[in-house]
């Protein structure tokens, strides 16, 4: 569920299949209004027998682009970038869909989505990025063109260079690896790929992006973060670091920046004493690059997950609040008992003190 803070609409997806997934939608419904409790225009964008699956989405002024990874029955075809005619799902017209297939080598893409109210430069293409190898990130630009489709480009990749990491966990062997105290399993780490979100903002006199992913470090699972800037032109990585506990697991994070350029990322944490729990940590804008005070401990879990589903918060989100462009809203799970899949909701919220509230 993503807000369309340039509309004051929200943005709900859902996938739908059938039993044995040759039949494959996208359902994205758009509110009418700015309630989220009220009417909804909703639209089926068909996908045959490829299932989309992992989808992530971005707000971006000319489409709502999204990516997927594409399953034909036990296969992996590569991920796939979409966009969809915002203008006319926002009035409840027909709306076509713009897509790119990639190659099996690419996968979990991640498109960037728009925080504030300064818009990209005119015609700017939406960003698309994801890990490329140990020491780079893929960059892409997807132009959409709804009036004539056959014009739409998906360029790429740029490569951006960033400093070498290893993946927690050895996906030849498993991608959950990360403890729980006793009773508990061992959960994903999900460290081939970037978390969500790829967040957005032009500051008028340059443009940034943020992103995180899991990476090696610590106890046996850290952050790393970065921020992107000049997207459009020469993309380069402005700062980065890594967030890591000798003794405590931090992974699955999501990140996001305010009007004065401070930066939250919220995240998970978790050892074998330590139920998965909430914290974040922040960066202000006049802090050192690549410094983040904390962690603040946002809510302790009181529970471990068992089951063979293996699978954490790697759909939490960090946003910025439209209404003051400050206050960050952070969304995750927990679990309040030891047991199987029934996991519960934690919103945490927070802001800088330095942040003054207007729209950017």
């Amino acid at each position: 569920m993503l807000y369309d803070h340039l509309a004051g609409r929200w943005l709900v997806s859902q996938l739908q299949f059938n039993s044995n997934f040759t039949q494959n939608e996208q359902c994205v419904a758009i509110s009418t209004t700015s309630d989220a409790t009220g009417s909804y225009n909703r639209y089926e964008f068909d996908f045959g027998a490829n299932f989309p699956d992992y989808p992530k989405f971005g707000v971006w002024p000319d489409g709502y682009y999204n990516s997927i990874n594409v399953f034909p029955g036990n296969s992996f075809a590569g991920a796939e970038a979409c966009a969809f005619d915002r203008n006319a799902m926002l009035v409840g017209a027909q709306a076509g869909m713009i897509c790119f297939q990639q190659a099996p080598s690419i996968a979990s893409l991640l498109p960037s989505d728009l925080d504030g109210s300064t818009l990209p430069p005119a015609g700017e293409p939406n960003f698309f990025v994801n890990l490329a190898d140990s020491t780079h990130l893929n960059l892409f630009k997807f132009h959409a063109d709804f009036k004539n489709p056959a014009n739409s480009t998906f360029t790429g990749p740029t490569l951006i260079s960033v400093a070498a990491y290893s993946e927690t966990c050895a996906r030849a062997i498993t991608v959950a690896c990360i403890p729980e105290p006793n009773l508990g399993e061992k959960v994903d780490g999900l460290s081939d790929r970037l978390m969500f979100r790829l967040a957005y903002r032009n500051f008028g006199d340059h443009e940034s992006l943020v992103a995180n992913h899991t990476v090696k470090g610590g106890a046996l699972a850290g952050v790393r973060w970065y921020e992107i800037r000049d997207p459009n032109g020469s993309p380069n990585v402005y700062q980065q670091a890594t967030l890591v506990d000798p003794s405590t697991n931090f992974w699955l994070g999501s990140i996001a920046m305010d009007n004065a350029g401070n930066i939250f990322l919220g995240f998970s944490a978790s050892s074998h004493s330590l139920f998965p729990s909430l914290y974040a940590v922040g960066h202000a804008s006049t802090d050192p690059l690549g410094v983040m005070s904390g962690p603040l401990v946002l809510f302790n879990g009181s529970g471990a997950q068992f089951s063979s589903f293996k699978r954490w918060g790697d759909y939490s989100s960090m946003s910025v609040d439209p209404t003051d462009d400050c206050t960050f809203w952070y969304t995750n799970e927990y679990y309040a008992t030891t047991s199987s899949f029934n996991w519960r909701t934690r919103i945490a919220a927070f802001k800088f003190d330095s942040c003054k509230g207007h729209g950017r």
